[in-house]
């Protein structure tokens, strides 16, 4: 039989028993807790490193090299960036299609700019010299990544290469929508406009059909001349102006006329001989010199009343900007379309 003193010693050990129990399941279940949240922060520090991994991996995908490309053109064989940031234009054809893709640049000649194309005299783009004589300390000053060129500049081309990648865009008269396309379509591969270029000449390339159509079903012939400086020279087929007869349809009066780049000297006799059914003239000095023009009394006179164009009221005056200037761009060859389309009766 216990004694009391015993029984409180006891009831006190198991007190203490009991104590120690729930301490050991206390325990238990913090260091299940500690586990748990170290289980989740290494959970986080994974997931923290992954993200890192993977935004290192986005950065590296980021930082690739620039897509290139290797343009073959006349001059050479050239390696541009493609989409070009700063761009530098000799050719007025060629900024007339950047110009309707909506493609910026940054310098260009603004010696004898198309009237059509005039923002860019604004200051915000620099004047990169004249036609034949580049400012080539100007154009290294802006830094471009590429430059195009054509027939004026092309004996420079090494100088300009030296500068920055330079490419040749000329306009070859003899094939001239072949040539025409292939520039374009060129442009829209540079600068990612591969659709709207192929808008664009389809545009054109109906309108011509109808042109061409209306132009044959005429049955009549054309002259186109370049009044300069008091002289005519006349242009045929194959020649710079040759679209006329070429791609449009208006029968030539002269299948013979000699081809170049300035055209054949003619007189006014040789009007009066051919007697052409349409005259279109092409006014140089309207759009150098001063803008003076001189086409007018060179060709209106009393030696030229009686041929069937004057007669006919047939006589048309082109838009020199479109046809001495630009020919070659996306606006100016639709423009091109459109006047003949005008003069055809």
């Amino acid at each position: 039989m216990l004694t009391d003193d015993t029984e409180n010693h006891y009831h006190l050990v198991i007190k203490l028993l009991n104590n120690i129990h729930e301490v050991k399941t206390l325990k238990r279940k913090w260091q299940a807790i500690l586990l748990i949240l170290i289980v989740a922060l290494f959970a986080t520090a994974c997931g923290t490193t992954d993200s890192a991994s993977n935004a290192s991996e986005t950065e590296k995908e980021t930082a690739k090299e620039p897509e290139t490309l290797t343009i073959t053109h006349q001059l050479g064989e050239t390696t541009i960036e493609k989409n070009p940031q700063k761009v530098v234009v000799f050719d007025y054809g060629v900024l007339d299609s950047l110009d309707k893709l909506g493609v910026e640049v940054v310098g260009l000649p603004k010696q004898s700019l198309p009237g059509y194309l005039e923002k860019f005299n604004d200051e915000k783009y620099v004047n990169a010299g004249g036609l034949k004589e580049p400012d080539f300390e100007t154009i290294n000053e802006m830094a471009p990544d590429l430059i195009i060129i054509s027939g004026r500049q092309q004996d420079s081309y090494e100088e300009f290469s030296e500068i920055a990648p330079t490419i040749f865009m000329g306009l070859d008269t003899t094939k001239y929508m072949d040539s025409y396309k292939e520039n374009a379509n060129l442009l829209g591969e540079i600068f990612g406009k591969e659709a709207e270029v192929e808008t664009e000449i389809a545009k054109v390339e109906e309108a011509i059909t109808g042109l061409n159509e209306k132009a044959t079903a005429s049955g009549k012939n054309g002259l186109i001349v370049l009044a300069n400086e008091g002289n005519i020279s006349a242009y045929g087929p194959g020649s710079r102006f040759g679209i006329l007869h070429d791609v449009f349809g208006v029968k030539p009066v002269d299948e013979k006329i000699e081809v170049s780049t300035h055209g054949q000297n003619i007189s006014f006799e040789y009007l009066v001989e051919k007697d052409p059914d349409y005259l279109f003239i092409v006014d140089r000095g309207s759009v150098v010199e001063g803008g003076q023009s001189s086409a007018k009394s060179i060709v209106e006179n009393k030696l030229v009343e009686n041929i069937s164009a004057v007669k006919n009221d047939n006589v048309v005056y082109l838009n020199a900007d479109f046809w001495y200037l630009s020919g070659g761009g996306l606006t100016s060859v639709a423009e091109m379309v459109k006047e003949i389309e005008a003069a055809i009766q």
